[in-house]
């Protein structure tokens, strides 16, 4: 059990330190960050200069080792990078795999101190200083998968809508690049704003067929990416509004069956409490003369 208490002191310690290092009251900023002001910007990106480490910097190789080891556990294949890109995190890999270890250890922290002042059996201890740091883990992993998917059904309702603008400004002449950008600065909502990267990555001069099949790639949509197979041949195809405007169709249907097929699991989710309800009674109604019976024999 010493080594069980030695253990744990030392991890609360940990987190403690990379806790208070975040509380940006309490951290002092590093030589670097407090001489770029006065520096000229580079284009070889952004340096440290040397002593410029943190503890965040020495931490952030081992978060990204554990939080890998747990999507793997979890079955989340995806690179981190597109899984945030799809549930519109600002943060890079390295700082959701921070911020991941960060409550981790807090929460070992937390209930090493709870096991210590409550003096609970070593087998419950240890279940706990295992399963709760790792329960939080995965509930982090869980939370951005919801996201994602909530973004994603987004998407699906706005995407018929797009496509349909995209059909009669293609139609009335317009060219793809143009079409694109209209939208992206007249409309709002997730596809706009998606539809604004990818006009941004087209003016930094890569072709509207890349940047189309990069927003597919990270949306993992089966809409959007029959509707980027559609655009792709803008080069080829002469009448391409027309297309669009089937297309846009067909998302319209699929987005309908997908909320009918919704209706009906949650109509079906109603009869439950309902068979509870009638079973019980009927159970207590039976038990009853059933009991009786059997005393009297």
């Amino acid at each position: 059990m010493n080594f069980v208490y030695a253990t744990t002191a030392v991890l609360f310690f940990a987190g403690s330190v990379l806790v208070l290092e975040r509380i940006r009251p309490l951290r002092r900023a590093g030589l670097g960050e407090r001489v770029r002001p006065y520096v000229a910007p580079t284009t070889s990106g952004d340096r440290r200069l040397p002593g410029g480490a943190t503890v965040t910097a020495v931490m952030a190789p081992l978060a990204e080792v554990f939080g890998s080891l747990l999507a793997n556990a979890m079955g989340l294949h995806t690179p981190l990078d597109a899984r945030l890109a799809r549930a519109g995190r600002g943060q890079t890999p390295g700082e959701f795999r921070l911020s991941q270890l960060t409550g981790t250890l807090a929460t070992l922290g937390a209930t090493s101190g709870a096991v210590i002042l409550l003096g609970l059996p070593a087998p419950v201890s240890i279940v706990l200083l295992l399963g709760a740091p790792v329960l939080v883990a995965l509930l982090s992993e869980r939370r951005l998968e919801t996201e994602a998917a909530a973004r994603g059904a987004i998407v699906s309702l706005e995407l018929p809508v797009v496509a349909e603008q995209l059909g009669i400004l293609l139609g009335s002449g317009l060219s793809l690049g143009a079409a694109l950008d209209r939208i992206a600065r007249r409309s709002d909502g997730l596809v706009a704003t998606e539809l604004a990267n990818v006009v941004r990555e087209v003016r930094r001069g890569r072709t509207e067929t890349e940047a189309l099949r990069d927003w597919a790639r990270l949306a993992d949509s089966q809409g959007v990416d029959r509707l980027v197979s559609v655009l792709s041949l803008h080069r080829d195809a002469s009448d391409l509004g027309a297309l669009i405007s089937t297309e846009a169709r067909a998302i319209r249907d699929a987005s309908h069956r997908a909320l009918v097929e919704s209706i009906e699991k949650r109509a079906q989710l109603v009869w439950v409490p309902v068979t509870v309800a009638t079973l019980v009674p009927g159970l207590i109604l039976i038990g009853v003369p059933f009991v009786r019976a059997m005393s009297a024999v």
